[in-house]
This record gives structure tokens, C-alpha cells and sequence, in this order.
């Protein structure tokens, strides 16, 4: 579903609540109040340099019927916002905090009053209510994580049900400042691939801390994690970049069905992933892929006496290793155009 102008992109100051000090005062009379900060109160010895609060993993399932059809989005929300001052720390003076459980109240309420087309869209939802309903508020955080929902296939699509499929796990971080454009990262957790051939690791550095071999022909296993961001979010398809991104890491480690595709390490493969998903979405300015190695290490029969090890040799036999794994990442944007 493409960014909408509905969606507001710079927050706007309300009157409903919150100062930044005494009002309809001379500014003689209001020299006398002291903005009350962690540094006032320790005498310069210390300052607040960063404080936040909000409301965690908020649970919402979203059930949008279209007479007997039905879609389902289910989501865990959490909320940060930042206050123009530190009254709240530093002297215990809450009138301009906005409760974790007023901020709980607003996602269901914004859900039903606004819907839930993206995890995206439903951030940007949030982070611009709380600017446009507290002028107190400097800042506004919204992470979204959803849960992997897909319709269930009887045959055809059926109309009501669905099945939990934990492929993978889709997230973003939207994040507003007073007055600045809504930020948005997107990201995907949790996907878990392995290919059994086509793999190798070989020509790495051999010196006296080396007690790794060449390996021409290896079990490929990892865990993607990728995340991204957009430099034009007005036209952004936040649904279709996630598959986007998905789709190309798995046919980038695993190929055609029939043939596959050859790795020559974790590193070319996480860099001709993202590669794709830069061509084919030009909404994004960025993405970061982690591919940390899941180890399965060929077992050692050569001890044991080849009556006992002897067998259809199409059986092979490997041992999973998690832990310690290496970790692979890499970060590809694009390059800013010259303007020569």
C-alpha cells in the first residue's frame, strides 16, 4: 500500500497541554524560574544527555471484514516519546507526562479509528498523533513488530482462516523530531536457510593461528537478519519492498530450484543480495544484511572400523554447531548523484 497524504508528515503543535515554562509572564518575572534540569540540580557537575519512556509490546490483532472475506494483522507495538524538559526526573513534577497506559490506549484507538494497512503506515500513524496532540513533546518512536500470518490454502484461499507461518518476522522503527520528516526503517528477523551443496570456502588466509581447512564443498546455513531504510516514502510500497528484500536473499542463497546457485562465501552472497534489492526498489536509500555461519561440521568416521560405518552411501551425516559462529555483514547504499 503506497505512502497516502493522509498520513501527516510534519507534526503540528496543539493546545491541549504542556508548557515550556511559566507563560504570560515579563520576561523579568520569568528569569526567576529556572528551567529545572539535572544540571541546575547538581551544580554543572552532571547532565541528563539522553531520557525517553513509553509503553512496551502493546499486543493488537487487526481484523479488517469484507463482508464473508477477512485479513488479519497481528502486531506487537511499542511507543517512545521525549519531553521537552526533565522536570519529570529531576524534581518529580509529572504534568506533563503522558501515561504508558494513555499511550497503550492510543495504538487501540488509532487501530480502530485508522486501520492497519503496513507496520509502516501504522507508525507514522502514531509517532504524528503524539506530536500533534502534546507540544511537550520534542520526539516520537514507534517500533512495530508483526507476526507472520498467512491465509490458510484448502484447495483456494479460504475466506476466515489462517496458519502461522514463522518464516520470518517483519518489523520497523518509525521515529518523528518536532518539525522534521518522518523516519522510517524497515526490517526483516529470523530467516532461517540452508542448502546442503553448491557452498564452498577456500583461498583464506593460511598462517601460524590457521587450523581451518580449504572446504570446496560445505552445508551453507544462517539466520538473515536485513534492515532499511526509504529516501521517498510518499511512494513507497512498504509490503512490497519487505518481499522484495525477502525474495531477493532467497533466491540469491538458494537459485533455481533445479540447478541451484554457487556460493563462494557468505560475503558475495549477502552482497548480491542486497544488490538486488537496490535495483528493484528505488524507494530505498540503504540496507544492512547479518548472516552469522550455522555450523554443520562433517563427523569424523575415519576411528571407527568400516564394518560399522559401512552403508548406503547417499546417507551423510553432519553435526550442528551454534556456538561460537562467525558473523558476516555488509551495508550497500547509494552513492549520492554529483551535481557537476
Amino acid at each position: 500500500m503506497p505512502w497516502t497524504s493522509t498520513n501527516r508528515i510534519y507534526a503540528k503543535p496543539s493546545n491541549t497541554s504542556g508548557t515550556e515554562g511559566p507563560v504570560n509572564l515579563p520576561v523579568a518575572a520569568q528569569a526567576t524560574f529556572p528551567i529545572q534540569t539535572a544540571a541546575n540540580d547538581t551544580g554543572g557537575r552532571f547532565e541528563l544527555s539522553d531520557h525517553g519512556y513509553g509503553k512496551s509490546s502493546v499486543k493488537l490483532l487487526h481484523v479488517h471484514r469484507d463482508a464473508d472475506f477477512h485479513t488479519i494483522r497481528e502486531f506487537e507495538v511499542s511507543t517512545e516519546l521525549k519531553l521537552n524538559s526533565e522536570t519529570a526526573y529531576v524534581v518529580g513534577d509529572n504534568k506533563e507526562v503522558v501515561a504508558t497506559d494513555s499511550q497503550k490506549n492510543t495504538i487501540y484507538l488509532l487501530a480502530k479509528k485508522h486501520g492497519v494497512k503496513t507496520p509502516e503506515e501504522f507508525g507514522a500513524v502514531v509517532v504524528n498523533h503524539f506530536l500533534y496532540m502534546y507540544k511537550q513533546i520534542v520526539s516520537a518512536k514507534c517500533r512495530v513488530v508483526e507476526y507472520p500470518w498467512e491465509r490458510l490454502e484448502a484447495g483456494v484461499p479460504h475466506n476466515h482462516a489462517f496458519v502461522f507461518s514463522p518464516t520470518a518476522t517483519r518489523w520497523c522503527e518509525v521515529a518523528q523530531t518536532r518539525h522534521e520528516a518522518v523516519v522510517v526503517k524497515s526490517g526483516l528477523s529470523g530467516l532461517r536457510v540452508l542448502k546442503t551443496t553448491q557452498s564452498s570456502f577456500v583461498d583464506f588466509v593460511q598462517d601460524e593461528y590457521t587450523t581451518l581447512p580449504d572446504a570446496a564443498e560445505r552445508i551453507f546455513s544462517t539466520v538473515v537478519e536485513a534492515e532499511w531504510t526509504y529516501d521517498n516514502m510518499r511512494s513507497a510500497n512498504f509490503d512490497n519492498a519487505w518481499l522484495t528484500v525477502k525474495e531477493a536473499i532467497l533466491d540469491k542463497f538458494a537459485g533455481p530450484p533445479d540447478v541451484g546457485v554457487y556460493s563462494p562465501s557468505v560475503q558475495h552472497t549477502l552482497y548480491q543480495a542486497e544488490k538486488v534489492v537496490l535495483e528493484k526498489v528505488p524507494e530505498i536509500t540503504w540496507v544492512k544484511m547479518t548472516m552469522p555461519n550455522k555450523h554443520y561440521l562433517n563427523i569424523d568416521l575415519s576411528k571407527f572400523p568400516a564394518n560399522v560405518t559401512k552403508g548406503d552411501p547417499r546417507h551423510h551425516i553432519y553435526q550442528p554447531i551454534d556456538k561460537p559462529a562467525g558473523l558476516i555483514y555488509a551495508q550497500l547504499r547509494r552513492r549520492p548523484k554529483s551535481h557537476l
